[in-house]
């Protein structure tokens, strides 16, 4: 099932839309809807810490492609990746460690390069 998310970053007045998979990760993620939070940037990455904790599962992967959402175990961290990273080699982002992919953001991810660190992100169902 897919179910879909909704992505505001206040301060920057933008907002996204992205779709969760059907994983443990993004259910769990879906049960603890609404959140707020404080960015932080990593190159062309933002992450955020988010009010649960996950391990890591079976498919987890540092190498993702833009647009994807993923859970970062170590930083307790949301993550949405429009570009490259500083652990990339090409335009392809890579996360610093492998994360959980539990969901893709629609439409044009690489606005979130009007973000900055601190600014409030909003994550809500839709």
């Amino acid at each position: 099932m897919v179910r879909r998310i909704k992505v505001k970053v206040k301060s920057a007045n933008l907002e996204l839309e992205g779709e969760l998979f059907d994983t443990p990760s993004a259910n769990a993620i879906w049960g603890a809807l609404p959140f707020k939070s404080n960015i932080n940037t990593w190159g062309e990455e933002v992450y955020f810490d988010i009010p649960i904790i996950l391990e890591l599962e079976p498919d987890a992967r540092a190498n993702v492609d833009i647009g994807e959402i993923g859970y970062w175990d170590v930083g307790k961290s949301m993550c949405i990746f429009w570009g490259r990273t500083p652990a990339s080699k090409d335009d392809k982002p890579i996360a610093a460690s492998p994360v959980n992919v539990f969901g893709k953001i629609l439409g044009d991810v690489k606005i979130l390069s009007h973000v900055k660190d601190g600014d409030e992100i909003v994550v809500e169902k839709y």
